[in-house]
């Protein structure tokens, strides 16, 4: 069975590249979007099926996973890389954030990873090997945050649910974490803060995409590793 992993959240940067990545390996892809970007455009182009989505409410996500499954019966892998970089300096209705970090990080995941077991048990099911769950985290789940307390919050409830979905799935479905810290600039970023941002790793380098597409690719190849984050932060936490 050839079945396709979906991606969300991969009009751009890190979800982009994974998509990338899959495509060069003649692997079916389906990815979700808010914004149909030229990138979007190429991927839909070259055979990725491109679903838009809205994870801003519980009708956009449940309306997501209905189009979902009229597009595919089972599923190789899902990895959660929908994700919103929000803090509470740009947000005075610190209700209204909490609300929104926790829907994109925690409950949209947590529906689709409850809703879409059926298509990952059916791959599983067909190849005889584990499906796979992937949550992108974040490296301040170690530490929290001062600056973006809810989207902390968030990203560790995501972490909890790896344990949770992990246990709840074994062993049809592994279900892990990667945690990372830096891993590509945004093109507005300034020489002032890149210089400051590369001196919290001991790496001390902007790493790139390709860091996490190794770190996916491990726990796609594996077939012991479940309930587990990888932390990709070139050794940040020793700063």
């Amino acid at each position: 069975m050839t079945s396709p992993i979906l991606i969300t959240g991969a009009g751009q940067r890190i979800g982009l590249a994974l998509a990338q990545h899959y495509l060069t390996q003649g692997q079916k892809v389906i990815i979700t979007y808010r914004t149909r970007h030229d990138a979007v455009e190429k991927l839909a182009q070259q055979g990725v099926t491109c679903i838009h989505a809205d994870f801003s409410t519980d009708a956009g996500i449940n309306e997501f996973i209905n189009t979902l499954k009229a597009h595919t019966q089972s599923l190789k892998a899902i990895i959660h890389n929908a994700s919103s970089w929000d803090c509470e300096a740009n947000n005075p209705d610190h209700a209204k954030l909490f609300d929104n970090m926790m829907r994109i990080h925690a409950k949209t995941p947590y529906l689709i990873n409850m809703q879409c077991a059926d298509l990952l048990l059916a791959y599983q099911q067909a190849s005889g090997t584990a499906a796979d769950i992937v949550h992108l985290t974040d490296y301040i789940v170690e530490t929290g945050s001062p600056k973006h307390l809810a989207y902390a919050a968030s990203k560790g409830a995501l972490d909890n649910l790896t344990k949770s979905f992990s246990a709840k799935y074994a062993p049809n479905i592994k279900v892990n974490a990667v945690a990372p810290s830096l891993i590509i600039f945004n093109e507005h970023d300034d020489e002032q803060y890149r210089a400051k941002t590369l001196k919290k790793s001991l790496m001390g380098i902007e790493p790139g995409c390709q860091e996490i597409i190794n770190s996916i690719d491990l726990l796609l190849q594996s077939q012991y590793i479940t309930g587990r984050s990888i932390p990709v932060d070139g050794g940040r936490h020793l700063k």
